[in-house]
């Protein structure tokens, strides 16, 4: 069975936050797709969407929403398949709309919230769901932190 990430945002204006998650996903091996599913301007696409999900082999869904931030709850109604919510940083709250939103969903229908523009933390988690049945993925988030050690320690001497 092929492990896929499904990632999704309210408006294309988003994707320079959401790209970190695709780039993220890319880099541990991890087959995405990634597309606009706005839930006010295309409710009924967005039911078909969550709806197809599971047969289209989707695993993971990470979902970045601004503003109102409906599309993860929304999503995450419609289908058992696990929803991350990635807040989007607004120009009126810088993101705080957003993050309480996804955050504050009703029990029955839960979303793993990240932090504000934290697609790259979702694409990481997204991974460590899959790696669940998946021990490719488990080396490969492995070897990421193992990178980001091996980073941290190259630069951890500071000349004064």
């Amino acid at each position: 069975m092929s492990l896929k990430v499904s990632i999704i945002m309210g408006s294309k204006s988003d994707l320079n936050v959401m790209s970190e998650a695709a780039e993220t996903l890319k880099l541990l091996n991890i087959d995405y797709e990634i597309m606009v599913v706005s839930a006010h301007r295309t409710p009924n696409y967005m039911y078909e969407y969550a709806n197809s999900c599971v047969e289209r082999g989707i695993s993971v869904i990470i979902a970045g929403a601004g503003g109102a931030a409906h599309l993860p709850g929304m999503v995450a109604s419609l289908t058992n398949v696990p929803v991350i919510g990635v807040p989007i940083k607004s120009s009126n709250l810088s993101g705080m709309d957003s993050l309480l939103s996804i955050a504050q969903m009703p029990p029955g229908v839960p979303v793993a919230t990240m932090a504000i523009n934290g697609s790259k933390n979702a694409a990481l988690m997204a991974a460590k769901i899959l790696a669940i049945h998946d021990n490719s993925i488990t080396m490969a988030l492995n070897n990421y932190k193992n990178n980001m050690e091996q980073d941290v320690l190259q630069n951890s001497i500071i000349d004064n």
